[in-house]
């Protein structure tokens, strides 16, 4: 293996010099957040192709490599890692000196574990492209792909939680359901507990490689009324908020001691027409499609609701994504919306059924089914808890309308592959012509063929008009005075706090 070449990754350079010790870490940090916290999350096995998750594994575990800041695939665990010239293998050496939480050493029989168990978004994917995992050392692990894949690291270490790793002597003492009871990890906080629907605690893990964290504690208090996480934020009972939008992120904004934070984020958000695939079904025909998109107005909604923050891009795909293709936009145009769904054969329009959504996004389903209603598409919204929501979207229960959105890291490729082609975990339906050229893709190591391939692709589902995009979401999130540094934005893309060791509250 001796003339393997590196990738192009950042290694860290030690000076020998000396620095004084780092301060004890000191007080607390309390988030008011904006859903129900599930143990599913706690757990990098289960790992949906979302940004949820990562909301407690950056703060509880660690990856080999992750998005930090500065470096969207950032060593961590794995301080190095090298491919071969042909593309099938990868080997990384882990960083000497990791311990999990419960003193047990990292090593290479951990993180052969955590892959083996991972059954998260990208597990077909991941496993049948990966003909076999070795540990040539505790501190080697060599993965051996069947073919040359250029995606293997975006899948492994970013759009899923196959990379986070787990110890494996702890979990296979608690079992499966005991480890997401206690969860311990790698990561720069401990779990201390978890009361369902009231608050997820941790404290800083003083032994975490990067740094010792300079907060002691960190609350993630469950506020799921907006207009309650704001007043909690005024009175000082939280420190951090998620999720305020329209009247009062203005609220937010007039408020002394209070600042706006509003990130444009790799979340687009979408609805789904999951009965497009089936002819007996008006979203069969593309003029409904297309009549659905022109009856909504974009803009309204961006103003009202994310005070013209969020970017219209027209896209499922995030435009920060590698390969991203810049569709055409629709107009909000509801005379043409009534015209095309007149010459479908639904001249008085049609019931559309239930529309299911996370009721986190309730304000933004409205607003859109409200639109719908006006050029005489009717429909009945379902609002479900979100992990509720994405369970049963995965597992292929809804029928008609469906929220769908994405804040997961990757590419196009990796968005495509949950969400649009054949076998992935939230495809209804799919079609040929796409389903042929993602294969292409995947295998095609020439970048530029590559990106044609991709954005092929997404041509094809802009024609189709397989989707009825609203907008890339600017999240607008709230600081309170006491802090520092909330870590909100210092990871380009990620919606949450991050990375938590960095969190800072301000000197008494």
């Amino acid at each position: 293996m001796r003339h393997l070449r590196r990738t192009a990754c950042a290694l860290f350079v030690l000076l020998a010099v000396a620095t004084p010790a780092a301060a004890a870490p000191e007080g607390q940090v309390t988030w008011g957040v904006h859903i129900s916290l599930a143990p599913t999350w706690f757990d990098p096995a289960e790992t949906q192709g979302l940004i949820t998750p990562f909301m407690v594994m950056y703060a509880i575990h660690d990856a080999l490599a992750k998005a930090m800041p500065g470096n969207p695939t950032a060593p961590s665990l794995a301080e190095s890692w090298q491919v071969s010239p042909d593309g099938r293998v990868y080997d990384f050496t882990l960083r000497k000196g990791v311990k999990f939480h419960n003193g047990d050493p990292l090593t290479s029989d951990d993180v052969k574990f955590s892959f083996e168990r991972y059954r998260g978004a990208a597990t077909k994917t991941l496993k049948e492209r990966v003909a076999a995992i070795e540990t040539p050392g505790p501190l080697q692990i060599r993965f051996r792909l069947k073919n040359p894949w250029p995606d293997f690291m975006t899948f492994y270490t970013a759009a899923s939680g196959a990379g986070w790793i787990v110890p494996k002597k702890y979990v296979e003492q608690v079992g499966d359901e005991g480890y997401k009871k206690a969860p311990i990890g790698a990561g720069p906080y401990k779990f201390v507990s978890f009361t369902p629907g009231i608050e997820l605690v941790m404290e800083a893990f003083d032994g975490y490689w990067r740094k010792t964290p300079s907060v002691k504690r960190l609350v993630f208090k469950v506020i799921s009324d907006e207009t309650t996480r704001l007043a909690a934020l005024k009175r000082g009972e939280v420190d951090i908020v998620y999720s305020i939008r329209g009247e009062l992120a203005e609220e937010m904004q007039r408020t002394q001691g209070l600042t706006l934070k509003a990130t444009v984020i790799q979340a687009p958000q979408w609805v789904s027409m999951l009965d497009q695939w089936d002819p007996k079904s008006p979203w069969h025909d593309r003029r409904v499609r297309l009549a659905a998109n022109l009856a909504i107005d974009r803009n309204a909604i961006n103003q009202a609701i994310t005070l013209g923050h969020s970017k219209l891009t027209y896209s499922i795909i995030p435009s920060t994504f590698d390969f991203y293709w810049q569709p055409s936009a629709y107009a909000f145009d509801p005379a043409q919306a009534k015209k095309l769904l007149a010459e479908a054969g639904f001249p008085s329009g049609f019931d559309a059924g239930d529309y299911y959504l996370d009721v986190a996004y309730a304000n933004v389903q409205e607003a859109i089914a409200n639109y719908l209603q006006q050029v005489g598409i009717r429909t009945r919204l379902k609002p479900i808890e979100r992990v509720a929501h994405w369970s049963s979207y995965g597992e292929k229960k809804y029928k008609n309308l469906a929220y769908t959105a994405s804040g997961a890291f990757g590419n196009a490729a990796t968005r495509l592959e949950t969400f649009v082609v054949a076998g992935g975990q939230y495809v209804y339906g799919s079609y040929s012509d796409i389903d042929s050229l993602f294969k292409d893709q995947a295998a095609e190591l020439d970048r530029k063929k590559r990106e044609a391939l991709l954005f092929k692709i997404q041509q094809l589902m802009h024609e189709k008009v397989m989707h009825i995009p609203v907008w890339e979401l600017a999240f607008i999130n709230g600081q309170g005075s006491r802090v520092q540094e909330s870590g909100l934005g210092l990871i380009p893309g990620h919606a949450y706090s991050a990375p938590y060791e960095d969190v800072k509250l301000k000197a008494k």
